[in-house]
């Protein structure tokens, strides 16, 4: 089941970020639960919350900031379900685009956003801090999905 988040919801939001590892901080989160222009999506499954999405409201367009799946339930289709829920919001929110940026190395993301018809924009060079035990830095990939 996916249903929007509420602040009541936080700690159960950050204790799956910590497992998810998507990188958006326990502050960030908790702003987004209380910004009228953001919205967190979460999958539940029996009760759990196993996934999350983040997509904010911008003047003209909607920005994907974060999807975060517990490892344990990764490559169960919850990805794409919680896609279908930032687009329903994007497009309730009537954005002309919904924006995201991707590391240029998560070949999964991509895949999944490219099967929602996003395309590659541009390139951040050195965008993203370096996984742990990598060196340097990694590129972000800028992608878009338009709405008619």
């Amino acid at each position: 089941m996916i249903a929007e988040l509420q602040a009541s919801d936080g700690l159960r939001l950050a204790t799956l970020e910590a497992q998810a590892q998507s990188g958006v901080s326990e502050r960030q989160l908790n702003a987004a639960l209380a910004d009228t222009d953001a919205c967190v999506v979460g999958y539940f499954q029996e009760n759990a919350l196993v996934g999350y999405a983040l997509v904010a409201r911008l003047p003209f367009d909607a920005e994907l900031q974060a999807i975060g799946v517990d490892p344990a339930h990764r490559h169960l289709g919850l990805g794409h379900a919680l896609m279908q829920a930032v687009m329903l919001k994007a497009a309730e929110w009537k954005s002309e685009r919904l924006l995201l940026e991707v590391r240029a190395s998560n070949k999964a993301a991509i895949s999944l956003y490219q099967r929602f018809d996003f395309k590659v924009d541009g390139q951040r060079k050195g965008y993203y801090p370096a996984v742990q035990g990598a060196a340097g830095r990694e590129d972000a990939l800028l992608m878009s999905r338009t709405f008619s």
